[in-house]
């Protein structure tokens, strides 16, 4: 298993190692190619969580930005500042809370200017992947899927970043990288994703967005 990160992972007292990646054995070739994650994002009819779970959520917007690299497609993730109220240090998607006045698509690229001054004027929107609810920051996240010519150049604010990440979904791929565990927890068992970079782990609500990422891309 790679390295990963110092993020504190709050593991409940009771857990057990989850099941083997999904992907293994399959044709990694479809994660080279952004038209072809495009056009299954695309194809993709998201799934509404349910909010009867928690009917008090605050509905929030992460934007998933691809870009086609020098070695396939890419994703831009964030770590998130340390001094923040809640998630701090995670690594997350650009993303926040929706206003009254806005529409989901554009408080996700709202928040993507306002994290790493991603340039939206260039960004297609293709598609969502299934929204879910996160029970520490009281949240009914909706991730909308959008994409960029070209590999952009970012800039982290200080207020809410302290690193931006550029990861190759082949990355989150190798077979030292990914990893799953069940959770025991009040709302019952749990299944959770991580990823463990060279030097940073993915978990919580940001894996299980690359997880349906991964699985749309790969047609599982």
């Amino acid at each position: 298993m790679r390295t990963g990160g110092q993020q504190k992972i709050p593991r409940p007292s009771q857990w057990e190692k989850g099941s083997p990646a999904p992907w293994i054995g399959l044709d990694f070739a479809p994660l080279q190619s952004l038209d072809q994650v495009v056009e299954r994002i695309t194809a993709h009819a998201p799934q509404v969580a349910p909010t009867e779970l928690m009917p008090e959520a605050r509905a929030s917007a992460v934007l998933v930005n691809l870009y086609q690299g020098a070695t396939g497609v890419e994703v831009v993730l964030t770590k998130r500042a340390a001094h923040l109220k809640n998630h701090k240090g995670e690594i997350s998607f650009p993303g926040g809370r929706v206003e009254p006045d806005e529409q989901v698509h554009e408080a996700a690229l709202r928040e993507a200017v306002e994290e790493v001054a991603l340039p939206a004027h260039d960004v297609t929107l293709v598609g969502e992947l299934d929204h879910l609810l996160t029970i520490v920051s009281n949240s009914y996240i909706i991730p909308i899927v959008g994409i960029l010519p070209y590999q952009p150049t970012l800039i982290a604010s200080a207020d809410e970043v302290d690193r931006v990440l550029h990861v190759p979904l082949h990355e989150l791929v190798r077979t030292d990288t990914y990893a799953s565990e069940v959770w025991e927890t009040p709302m019952g068992s749990r299944n959770i994703y991580m990823y463990h970079l060279d030097d940073e782990t993915i978990w919580g609500a940001t894996a299980r967005v690359l997880t349906q990422l991964l699985r749309i891309s790969l047609a599982i």
